[in-house]
């Protein structure tokens, strides 16, 4: 088996924050602003117990439609 770790499909708030170039506190404040990129953002989120996570799959397609790269 090899020993290449695989992205993970899930992100941290501070894995999003770093992703983004922001702070986690920049990230939260867009989280409770009320803009289409907020609620795209929010539309990511995932709870699992009492943790959140952010789907990358979402989060790198709204990062392509956001930019056009």
């Amino acid at each position: 088996m090899s020993d290449v770790a695989l992205p993970s499909p899930l992100l941290t708030l501070e894995n999003l924050a770093a992703l983004l170039h922001r702070t986690p506190g920049g990230v939260r404040a867009t989280l409770h602003c009320h803009t289409e990129f907020a609620s795209r953002l929010k539309s990511a989120r995932v709870k699992l117990g009492r943790r959140i996570y952010f789907r990358r799959d979402l989060i790198d397609q709204l990062i392509v439609e956001s930019t056009g790269i």
